[in-house]
């Protein structure tokens, strides 16, 4: 392969200082946990999964089986470290610019806003190093904003400026056009002949999470090695010589993604088959699994569904409903198709979040070996701990977030912000969804709404939105409202799901987890009217949720709403409906889905 030339490398000049604080740069968290109650084996025996040990051997063979990782400290890292071992290699942090000017291969899953990661790369002297790097032609892969970060500019909290090496500048999309946004979800690649990395995809879907993007032009046509269509066509990932780096996230696209990295990491070698080739076209629809999560009375941490909210068997006991292990169900909810696996920790608006190391150790050990999304939520807000300590729901979310979660979801410290915002009118900046947001960007929060109807029979009588129902109340009622819920359904709120989704919009939220608490474990379908409303109402996407007994309702759901996914939990759970099923369905009646 010839090398590729980059302007104005001759000219660049690059002083790297040595740092002797190096090690606190980016502090990576430990993960020596043991959790014997996740875990299907005895007590002290390892859990066993699928391994790559054909890729560990050449990797160690060649005597050079180590990435440098570019971790500066924002995101869910953890996924790509996983996905990196499980192709067989080790992992050397980035700790000071030398780091990176000695790497042989080097990795950057760049995650968050665009402007806290610059400066980040400029106090620390990475951003001369990498620029440095990347001109030197050396192998490079840069992930989400790591792709973002090489062009000249971002409007996002901007203009900033960004590393310069590509022309272009980082835009938002334009949701005018009745595009959601953040574009979130399983897209098709328009990939150009000489692909390299991108060559295993086969026409199947990758992983996108994201709110701004590059535009093609004239000026960097040469970098272009795919596109994806999304309102616009955008620019999906570029390649020049040994430098390479893609807008979706390859360690969250299955095993599609997971043969990008291996073309990096083996850039000459056959180490796959014939790749299965794949029908994508569009976006597709998403089918999530959801898991909720809780210690039963005897201190175990299990997977539960609720009738209406509640998860106890209706039994002389009481006891809590167990329908199996959280990282055994997650592993195979990823390999029956799952599109995003959620976690629902039923029991976080009881404890304190970081003190709260049993979800922590299920999203690490999930990570390990699930190549999808994970999104948890439960306990995610604003504490202060009996000796006076204050932990801002920032600091609560990047425990997640370095934990392997790659989205979280926020409930009733969602509904509390937006009442007051709908109040004042006014943004503090310090609510869960503008601090996280902030930071991680919008895509990286969502509000999940529990909502209850509440019939009425003259609409005029109620201040908040109301529609109406094609099923009558109790006493004959035409119209209802949706009353939004906290702590865990048990306490209504003075505020509709309408209102909340249009204030938590505005708020920084950038996807909608819908509810509700009338269709729970009912296995009617999905509440249509509800899910209609709001979709409706919001440009950020919506799932879907409550109610699912059949595949048909899936379709059901995608056809009379614009909802962008759709999860359910007990169906799969109680193995009545399976995810397979569910997206054979939903192809045969002419919805795109990941197959």
């Amino acid at each position: 392969m010839e090398a590729a030339t980059f302007p104005s490398a001759t000219s660049r000049m690059l002083t790297l200082k040595s740092r002797s604080n190096s090690s606190s740069l980016f502090p990576i968290p430990s993960a020596s946990y043991s959790l014997h109650f996740l875990r299907s084996k005895p007590a002290g025996e390892a859990l066993k999964f699928e391994t790559s040990r054909s890729f560990s051997v050449r990797a160690s063979a060649s005597g050079d089986g180590v990435v440098t990782l570019l971790d500066y400290g924002a995101g869910n890292v953890r996924s790509v470290r996983n996905a990196i071992r499980y192709l067989g290699f080790n992992i050397k942090d980035v700790q000071t610019p030398e780091d990176i000017m000695n790497a042989r291969r080097l990795i950057f899953p760049g995650v968050g806003a665009f402007a806290a990661a610059m400066d980040v790369l400029n106090r620390r002297g990475m951003a001369e190093a990498l620029c440095s790097y990347i001109e030197q032609d050396r192998p490079f892969l840069g992930i989400c904003l790591g792709l973002q970060l090489l062009f000249e500019s971002s409007e996002e909290n901007g203009p900033v400026k960004g590393l310069g090496l590509i022309p272009g500048i980082v835009g938002r999309f334009d949701s005018s056009k009745g595009y959601n946004v953040p574009h979130i979800g399983w897209n098709a690649l328009q990939i150009t002949e000489d692909s390299d990395i991108l060559d295993d995809i086969g026409n199947r879907h990758v992983y996108f999470v994201h709110s701004y993007r590059a535009m093609p032009s004239d000026d960097n046509k040469d970098w272009i090695s795919s596109t994806c269509n999304y309102g616009d066509k955008f620019i999906a990932s570029v390649k020049r010589g040994n430098v390479h780096a893609v807008q979706f996230h390859p360690e969250k696209s299955g095993a599609v993604g997971l043969s990008i990295l291996r073309r990096f990491l083996y850039p000459n070698n056959e180490l796959t088959k014939k790749p299965v080739q794949g029908k994508a076209s569009k976006l597709a629809k998403r089918v999530i699994a959801c898991l909720d999560v809780r210690t039963n009375d005897k201190g175990d941490l299990v997977v539960t569904k609720g009738d209406q909210y509640d998860v106890r068997e209706h039994t002389e006991d009481n006891e809590v409903r167990n329908l199996g292990k959280p990282v055994e169900l997650a592993g195979q909810y990823y390999k029956d198709g799952a599109d995003e696996v959620s976690f629902l920790n039923i029991t976080g608006f009881r404890d304190f979040p970081l003190g709260d190391l049993p979800m922590l150790q299920v999203l690490r050990y999930t990570s390990e070996n699930v190549f999808v999304p994970l999104t948890v939520g439960g306990g995610i807000r604003d504490f202060t701990d009996g000796n006076g300590r204050y932990y801002s729901s920032l600091e609560v979310a990047s425990e997640y977030f370095r934990s392997g979660a790659d989205k979280v979801s926020i409930g009733s410290d969602a509904v509390y912000a937006a009442e007051e915002f709908l109040k004042t009118g006014e943004k503090t900046g310090k609510s869960s969804l503008e601090q996280i947001s902030r930071v991680y960007g919008n895509q990286a929060v969502v509000v999940s709404i529990d909502p209850r109807r509440v019939y009425v029979k003259d609409p005029d009588t109620v201040k908040f939105k109301t529609i109406p129902v094609r099923y009558p109340g109790p006493n004959g009622e035409k119209y209802a409202w949706y009353q939004c819920t906290v702590n865990g359904g048990r306490e209504g709120r003075p505020i509709g799901a309408y209102e909340l989704a249009k204030a938590i919009e505005e708020l920084g939220a950038g996807e909608i987890l819908l509810n509700c608490i009338d269709c729970d474990g009912q296995g009617k379908g999905f509440d249509i009217d509800l899910v209609k409303l709001i979709s409706d109402a919001v440009s950020i996407p919506v799932i879907a949720s409550s109610g699912a007994g059949a595949a048909e309702h899936f379709s059901e759901v995608f056809n009379q709403t614009n909802a962008s996914a759709a999860l359910a939990a007990g169906i799969f759970h109680r193995k009545e409906v399976s995810i397979q099923s569910v997206k054979e369905h939903l192809s045969e009646a002419g919805i795109e889905v990941r197959i």
